[in-house]
């Protein structure tokens, strides 16, 4: 068993870097709903924020395949290897070069043909009534598939630099996005219209490349494309790469399948389906994911320096983390789900028998928040340990699990709620199939500590939850009248003092993230 490395990081630096991530997550996220809102504001009106939004989701979509989400799953891992056994030396370097040519090599033609035929592509996938909003989703497509190729070489760049756990200018780079978007539409829609989005896009992708190339540069790397792929480490991560995508595609179906299911329901059921989802990723967002952000590098080189003891303790340490914050994550969501949805959504057409239904579809998915945040971190775990069968296996199985529990369900009194109901069933079967071979996998993994967690975590809701409906049944069914300033006092005199009293009981109860963060000395 060979021996962590001094420059690997410590739990403390490591739990310090998820806050970091966290943080900027959660800015991210702000200035996206923001984002949204100044795209309804300027362009609602004449349904044009339509044509925006539906044209830029096909780069948007696509880049999951082509960059950040399957091609990082398989690069990360493949990457961080060669970083353990050669640091200073040239194969990362090659490597990435490799990466960044392979970017090149696969969307310089594919740019072109969709600029070449733009209309034949989207009148295949977008179909708008009017001629006129269908010409215009053309053109613009044009300027925004662009932003693939710039989100796709920024991905190369966010990988490598989590891979030498540098995690602070990745996880700020997305406010940049942002922020030119805003800004852009803000300033020049006046003279360009909506194509005032496609300059906020292009420029955003743009800073999104050029304020990670520093740290880039710094860590010994350029942006020198390399075409000789005879190189064994980058055809490994071909190799893995299909399987991801494979696993990718698979949830991407789930998705659809249940908005097929959805949209044969009762009107509104697919629509409250979807703002449920949209509370639902937000706590998902800022804790699992920047969980996984921190750990997948760590993990993978552990893997690689045959560190078993090292990789139980990073599984072990995840999993605790993320049941210390989804869990009380869930129960604020389920038990305001109405409060926090009627504040955000409920104006004009959209009504209170709506807020309704999308909270009690947003309760189903809360019974899954930890069981999906633990599956897309163990599927973590097996792509730094190299084995990308055993994640598409349980994908599988949890697809097949979740259609047939929805086919059931939604024909009982649940209806749409049964669909997320199943889909909760199905994460949490697939996630402890996920444990289970991950258990084997590592020859055991000490539980002792993971139990403390979760005692820790279920004496904390239990004050959580009293005080959440000691206020609701005192105030009374406000959030009947939507969205208004008065409302948004409540839910914050509300909201705020719940987070407060996850933090006081964490820290009486000396939950371990806290103390983490909070310790001085750095343990290994």
């Amino acid at each position: 068993m060979s021996k962590r490395p001094a420059e690997e990081p410590s739990l403390r630096s490591s739990t310090i870097s998820t806050v970091v991530v966290m943080v900027s997550t959660f800015a991210s996220r702000l200035l996206g709903f923001a984002r949204i809102a100044v795209i309804g504001a300027v362009f609602g009106a004449s349904g044009e924020a339509d044509v925006l939004n539906l044209v830029f989701n096909i780069p948007n979509n696509l880049r999951k395949l082509l960059a950040e989400g399957a091609l990082s799953s398989a690069f990360i891992p493949v990457l961080s290897q060669e970083i353990v056994r050669d640091p200073d030396g040239p194969k990362p370097r090659a490597l990435v070069r490799n990466i960044l040519a392979l970017q090149f090599v696969i969307l310089l033609p594919v740019l072109a043909l969709s600029v070449v035929f733009a209309t034949p592509i989207i009148n295949t996938i977008l179909d708008f009534p009017e001629a006129a909003r269908q010409a215009l989703a053309a053109d613009l497509f044009r300027y925004l598939i662009n932003y693939l190729l710039l989100i796709s070489v920024s991905a190369v760049l966010v990988g490598t630099l989590n891979a030498h756990n540098r995690f602070f200018v990745p996880a700020v780079m997305p406010l940049f996005f942002s922020i030119a978007v805003i800004v852009s539409i803000l300033t020049l829609h006046r003279r360009l219209g909506v194509y005032s989005m496609a300059v906020g896009v292009l420029v955003g992708g743009v800073l999104q490349v050029a304020v990670q190339s520093p740290a880039f540069f710094r860590l010994g790397y350029d942006f020198r494309l390399s075409f000789r792929f005879d190189n064994p480490e980058f055809r490994r991560i071909l190799r893995q790469w299909l399987p991801v995508v494979a696993a990718a595609s698979i949830f991407t179906i789930n998705q659809q399948v249940a908005l097929f299911f959805a949209s044969g329901l009762e009107d509104g059921s697919g629509s409250a389906m979807t703002n449920a989802l949209t509370f639902w990723q937000l706590p998902f967002g800022i804790f699992s994911a920047s969980i996984t952000t921190v750990l997948f590098p760590r993990m993978s080189r552990e893997f690689a320096q045959n560190d078993t003891a090292g990789l139980r303790r990073s599984v072990e340490y995840g999993l605790r983390y993320l049941f210390a914050l989804l869990i009380p994550a869930a129960v604020i969501l389920a038990l305001l789900g109405r409060e926090i949805i009627a504040v955000a959504l409920q104006r004009g057409a959209f009504e209170v028998q709506y807020t309704e239904l999308a909270s009690r579809v947003l309760v189903g998915y809360c019974f899954g928040l930890f069981s999906v945040g633990a599956f897309t971190f163990l599927q973590r775990f097996f792509y730094a340990s190299g084995d990308y069968k055993t994640p598409l296996r349980v994908a599988i199985i949890t697809l097949v699990v979740d259609v047939a529990l929805s086919l059931w369900l939604k024909e009982t009194a649940l209806r749409v709620v049964g669909l997320s109901i199943a889909n909760s069933v199905a994460f949490t079967l697939g996630g402890l199939l996920l444990f289970h071979a991950a258990y084997r996998a590592l020859g055991g993994i000490p539980l002792r500590a993971f139990g403390v967690t979760v005692g820790k975590a279920a004496l904390t809701v239990i004050p959580l939850a009293a005080f959440i409906i000691a206020f609701r049944a005192l105030t009374g069914e406000w959030w009947v009248h939507g969205s208004t300033l008065a409302n948004f006092g409540r839910l914050s005199a509300v909201g705020v003092p719940s987070v407060a009293i996850v933090m006081l009981m964490y820290l009486a109860l000396r939950v371990e993230f806290v103390q983490t963060m909070l310790s001085r000395r750095k343990k290994q």
